[in-house]
């Protein structure tokens, strides 16, 4: 394994959760902000804004069941509703009241799903701003990759076969094809992704998991709903070169939310901004915090 991969691990520990080991990490100090990552790697997608954001923050973490560290059931059902049940869970565990929320890719749609169950009272602490980036928040709108077509909606045996012939090579082609012309992976970055892929094997359930970016559709009507009509400050930080949720998916963004807070950064920028252009997501986070108005008791919610 490579070894800025494995000094990330070594950082972190496993918890139990209803008989699964859950990778997390805990570091920092400050205001909570529980940052949430994409398909299909982990928590190491952060490294880039990391020291920067437990500078002003008490930051948690945690890799999704199926995925990066954590335990890879084979035989499971992955669903919305587990994950939001494993933060509900983690979120009891480190004895958070409330905390701030910085998501990408497939976090943005847990996030979505937790402002549902927010809605309806469902979560056990409270959301005090919500921070989206380039992830598939509207269906309608959202262009995914042909790799996550094959692995996603072909029948489960052919998304098994699918998942074990994805080669490195493979893999490196269709990273690339998300990021910005200018702010194309390394060949380090694309060998640790790997590592992490297919650590416990996790490379042979890529089809699973990948099966949650259409069962998306299961819940717009809801998820929509529940960003249209929330009380939570919320942001869209978007890397506008992203083929897959990109400018459009911004410009969506502005047509279906009142009062859009949308943050765009430069036109090359892709899919992963916090890789891409640490420094401008760092930025646009710090001036959305900033503009979050005061609580009803006058505290601010920074």
């Amino acid at each position: 394994m490579d070894k800025e991969v494995l000094a990330w691990k070594n950082k972190g520990q496993t918890i139990d959760v209803k008989g699964h080991q859950i990778f997390c990490l805990k570091e920092g100090s400050g205001p909570n902000l529980l940052v949430l990552h994409g398909y299909p790697f982990n928590t190491f997608e952060w490294k880039s804004v990391w020291k920067n954001l437990v500078k002003n923050y008490t930051v948690f973490t945690f890799d999704y069941l199926g995925m990066g560290f954590s335990d890879k059931p084979k035989n499971h059902s992955y669903s919305f509703q587990e994950h939001c049940e494993i933060i509900n869970f983690l979120i009891a565990h480190w004895g958070i009241k409330e905390t701030h929320i910085l998501s990408h890719d497939l976090g943005v749609s847990i996030v979505q799903e937790l402002l549902a169950r927010d809605l309806a009272s469902q979560n056990g602490f409270k959301m005090q701003s919500v921070v989206f980036m380039n992830g598939g928040l509207f269906m309608d709108t959202y262009k995914p990759r042909m790799i996550q077509r094959l692995l996603s909606q072909s029948p489960k045996p052919i998304g098994k076969l699918l998942s074990n012939l994805l080669t490195k090579k493979k893999l490196e082609k269709s990273i690339k094809s998300v990021f910005g012309p200018k702010t194309q992976p390394s060949d380090q970055l694309v060998n640790q992704f790997w590592d992490i892929l297919n650590y416990k094997e996790g490379k042979s359930i890529a089809y699973l998991i990948g099966r949650l970016v259409f069962d998306k559709m299961n819940h717009q009507e809801k998820w929509i709903h529940a960003m249209q009509t929330t009380q939570v400050p919320m942001c869209f930080i978007n890397g506008p070169f992203d083929p897959n949720s990109g400018i459009h998916m911004a410009n969506r963004y502005k047509e279906l939310i009142p009062n859009p807070n949308v943050k765009l950064l430069a036109p090359e920028i892709g899919h992963w901004p916090q890789i891409e252009d640490p420094q401008g997501v760092l930025s646009y986070y710090q001036a959305f915090r900033a503009e979050i108005p005061p609580a009803p008791n006058g505290n601010a919610l920074a």
